[in-house]
């Protein structure tokens, strides 16, 4: 069931007579173009909210809007039906949606590469694996029913191993500009299986434009090829687009992110201009580092990734180099859980500005 509560103080439910007037979730399929016969559910929070949930790639989410406005980039691909031809090498980008979200794993991500003979995809095979549906709720204030949700299982899996199971549930409080992702992973396999886990959140205009600033607290270390790109400029303002992030010029960074008293890393970004922020939250425990990719080009690649993550961005060996990769036992499970939210209030927007210290 979807949550309870003695009152929904965004509505009074005595002025509706169906309760999908407030809010609720629509399910569709693709009728023309690249994805065609794909299955997609548009979530509609009723507070200005209203989102995509690609249900044939990952229960990933593509176009997001706040009153219109997008909050996210989009790829001119779209987001067509999963090929899991483009499992090879760098060819997972033909297939790249862009989108508010595109999870990356689960046994690998990051760059392609082998590791001990395998060889290894660009950012795993996730996106291209469809969900099976177990259950939509939809919203009902009548009923007390205050909040919507769908929720499906997304197996990696084939003979012998790895067997990884996904089941993830996206949720949003009817009225509020709030979206909850909690993902949890059972390993079904007989063996110990190799773990990453990556959350792609891609940001663009209009929420991102010259001036918009990215809301993080946290020590910083650039990838080694874009070291002179964080230590030489304001990172933490976006430009004009660059002429050098032209085709393939891009730059990325860890960030080691401070938490607050609860073990909560918050971070974001925030459009003065246009008076409305985006604020991103999780548990370090679940995601001990977060990626930072900005790729400032011409033309409409404009776009900056804001990436929660258990793994690195340079491949599986460098993962085990380090000491960040994860690996799961038999029937172990894992759980993560991620919150992405509008702010549009002006003390929410000082405050969050001041967590980070800039």
């Amino acid at each position: 069931m979807g949550k309870k509560s003695k009152s929904n103080p965004a509505f009074s439910p005595g002025y509706v007579l169906n309760p999908a007037q407030l809010g609720g979730i629509d399910l569709v399929s693709q009728l023309d173009g690249p994805a065609v016969g794909t299955r997609s559910a548009w979530v509609n929070t009723g507070s200005g909210l209203h989102y995509k949930v690609l249900i044939d790639r990952g229960l990933d989410i593509a176009e997001a809007f706040y009153k219109g406005l997008s909050l996210c980039w989009l790829s001119l691909a779209g987001a067509p039906k999963p090929e899991m031809s483009l499992n090879r090498g760098a060819e997972w980008l033909w297939g790249f949606p862009g989108g508010l979200l595109v999870s990356c794993g689960p046994s690998f991500a990051g760059a392609p590469c082998e590791d001990r003979g395998e060889q290894l995809s660009l950012h795993g095979r996730h996106s291209n694996l469809s969900a099976s549906l177990e259950s939509v709720i939809l919203p009902d204030p009548i009923r007390n029913v205050d909040e919507m949700s769908i929720t499906g299982i997304v197996r990696e899996a084939k003979l012998f191993n790895p067997n990884l199971e996904l089941r993830r549930t996206i949720r949003s409080p009817l009225g509020k500009s709030l979206i909850v992702i909690e993902d949890t992973f059972v390993n079904r396999g007989n063996e110990t299986a190799d773990h990453a886990w990556l959350l792609h959140i891609n940001l663009g205009y209009p929420l991102l434009e010259p001036g918009s600033q990215f809301v993080f607290s946290g020590k910083i270390s650039p990838r080694a090829d874009s070291v002179e790109y964080y230590r030489k400029r304001n990172f933490r303002v976006v430009p004009e687009p660059l002429d050098a992030h032209r085709g393939r010029g891009e730059a990325a960074a860890y960030i080691d992110p401070d938490m607050d008293g609860e073990g909560r890393v918050r971070c974001g970004v925030i459009n003065s201009k246009r008076r409305i922020g985006l604020r991103i939250s999780f548990a370090k425990k679940d995601f001990p580092r977060l990626v930072n990719w900005q790729h400032w080009g011409p033309n409409g690649q404009f776009v900056m990734g804001i990436e929660p993550a258990n793994c690195g961005v340079e491949g599986r060996p460098k993962d085990r180099e380090r000491g960040w990769l994860d690996r799961l036992k038999p029937g172990q499970v894992k759980k993560y859980c991620c919150t992405i939210e509008v702010l549009e209030d002006p003390i929410e927007l000082a405050a969050f500005r001041k967590s980070s210290g800039k």
